[in-house]
């Protein structure tokens, strides 16, 4: 019966209305902050010519998490979360419009090269690997953590993917959490233990519906998303953070968008609107000093 369930919701069926997580401590979906967020000229006066004319940027986001990151509402239309808010505020510092096509997580930063779309949002963390392609504009640092069933005390902690060898790990198909993983996986061997499996899904809800069923052991995904998971699933305990990343709009290789993205979320934190922004969705403690273009990926 759960490979049916599992089915259903990667193949993008929605849950029932009852099925969706309520808003986590700290949460606010209906708060405004983006009311008072208003043109700026000279961050305008950075956009290339061609997306000034056109007066649109083009996202690819992935959606259908949960909060902070992007969800939907209720409706199963609208979304919703940190993403679309910082997204939506760039785009009125810049004074153009979001045109927002909702695309598979593992899909988007390829479309970027073919030019299908300007922007991908997604939670994308900077790393190394992915620079080598895309250019990130940094808005938030969030990361990896993991999370398990609180009746299961095989693992307490994860100070090293050692910890994991021998069990089942859920993740995101398509993310730095499933690179990491089967990047690692040579831990265990050499530790005389055996290897753990990854197991990976287009969808977080088939994840969580797996761990609660048994078929997955540990959970391994964002710091923020997990913490609001533990506070609203029951039998779900957050392990921790694992590692930091900075996250980002992504961009092709070279845009000339990047400096218009990055001076808009400068221009965000400085005059207090960001701050607004990660209050909303609890995320206070991911918040950066200021934007940069493709930093170093955090060690």
């Amino acid at each position: 019966m759960l490979t049916a369930v599992l089915a259903l919701v990667v193949s993008g069926c929605a849950l029932p209305a009852d099925a969706v997580d309520p808003p986590a401590p700290g949460v606010r979906p209906t708060a405004d902050v983006l009311s008072t967020v208003v043109r700026d000229e000279s961050t305008a006066a950075l956009l290339p010519p061609a997306v000034r004319a056109a007066g649109v940027v083009r996202f690819g986001s992935s959606v259908g998490g949960q909060p902070p990151s992007s969800y939907y509402a209720e409706d199963n239309k609208t979304v919703l979360g940190l993403d679309a808010d910082m997204s939506e505020a760039v785009a009125r510092t810049l004074g153009v419009r979001v045109e927002r096509e909702v695309a598979s997580f593992e899909t988007i930063l390829p479309s970027l090269a073919g030019g299908k779309y300007d922007v991908g949002t997604g939670n994308f963390g900077v790393t190394e690997a992915r620079k080598k392609t895309i250019d990130f504009v940094t808005y938030v640092n969030d990361g990896q953590g993991f999370a398990v069933r609180a009746d299961d005390d095989r693992v307490t902690r994860v100070d090293g993917l050692v910890s994991l060898c021998g069990l089942k790990i859920g993740t995101g198909a398509g993310t730095t959490f499933e690179a990491t993983l089967e990047r690692e996986k040579h831990v265990c061997g050499e530790a005389g233990k055996p290897d753990y499996e990854v197991l990976s899904f287009a969808e977080d809800a088939a994840i969580f519906l797996g761990l609660q069923q048994r078929h997955i052991d540990v959970v391994m995904s964002t710091i923020n998303g997990l913490r609001h998971a533990a506070a609203h699933q029951p039998n779900l305990e957050f392990l921790g953070e694992f590692k930091r990343l900075d996250v980002g709009f992504a961009l092709p290789k070279g845009s000339p968008l990047a400096p218009a993205l990055q001076a808009a979320v400068n221009k965000l934190i400085a005059d207090g609107a960001y701050a607004r922004i990660l209050d909303k969705w609890g995320a206070g403690d991911s918040a950066i000093p200021e934007s940069s273009i493709s930093p170093p990926e955090h060690g």
